[in-house]
C-alpha cells in the first residue's frame, strides 16, 4: 500500500505526521510497530530481498528521508495467484511517500541518488534465526531494478532464487 501523508508546508519548511495509529487503522492497517531501523547507503547499493519467517514475520512501513530509492516488495505466498509478483515504487525525501509492505512479502531497495537514508518500522523484532531472502536478480522475478551491477552485501549475494526458496518450503506463510 502506497501512503501519501498530508504535508503542511510554508516558507519555513514542512510538517507531516509519519504515523498516526487512528488514521492507519481506518485504512485497515492495524499492525503494531515494535522496532524502527535507519540505514544510510551510497548510490547503487541494493539491500534485499529480505523477509522473516513466522512467528516473527515482519510487516514494514518504509520511507526515504534523504535522497531517493527504488523500493520493491515481492509476494511470497506460494498458494496465491500473486506468488512471485512484485511492485516497485520510488520513495524519496522529496515525494515523502511511504510504502506499507505486508509480512508475506520480501523487501528490497536500490539507492538511485548519491546517497539515501531509509527509515522503516517493523511489526516484529529482528530475529536472525528466522531471516530469509530471495536473489535480487532472479530472472523469474524480472524486477526492473535501476542498476545491473549493484553494490551488495555478501549475504545478499547468496540468497536463492524464488523457485529454490519455495522448493525448500521456506516461503513466508504469515
Amino acid at each position: 500500500m502506497l501512503i501519501e501523508p498530508r504535508v503542511a508546508g510554508d516558507s519555513r519548511g514542512f510538517f507531516m505526521e509519519t504515523y498516526k495509529q487512528g488514521d492507519y487503522e481506518a485504512a485497515g492497517l492495524t499492525h503494531p510497530f515494535v522496532q524502527e531501523n535507519h540505514s544510510r547507503s551510497v548510490r547503487g547499493t541494493l539491500r534485499g530481498l529480505h523477509f522473516q519467517r513466522p512467528p516473527k514475520a515482519q510487516a514494514k512501513l518504509v520511507r526515504c528521508i534523504v535522497g531517493e530509492i527504488y523500493d520493491v516488495a515481492v509476494d511470497l505466498r506460494p498458494d496465491f495467484d500473486t506468488f512471485g509478483q512484485w511492485v516497485g515504487v520510488t520513495l524519496s525525501a522529496d515525494n515523502r511517500q511511504m510504502l506499507f509492505i505486508p509480512s508475506w512479502c520480501a523487501h528490497g531497495f536500490c539507492v538511485v541518488s548519491d546517497h539515501a537514508e531509509v527509515v522503516y518500522k517493523t511489526t516484529a523484532e529482528y530475529a536472525p534465526e528466522l531471516e530469509g531472502g530471495v536473489a535480487w536478480g532472479d530472472p523469474d522475478l524480472a524486477i526492473a531494478w535501476p542498476t545491473v551491477d549493484p553494490l551488495l552485501s555478501d549475504r545478499d549475494r547468496r540468497w536463492p532464487s524464488l523457485a529454490a526458496m519455495a522448493a525448500s518450503a521456506k516461503a513466508v506463510h504469515a
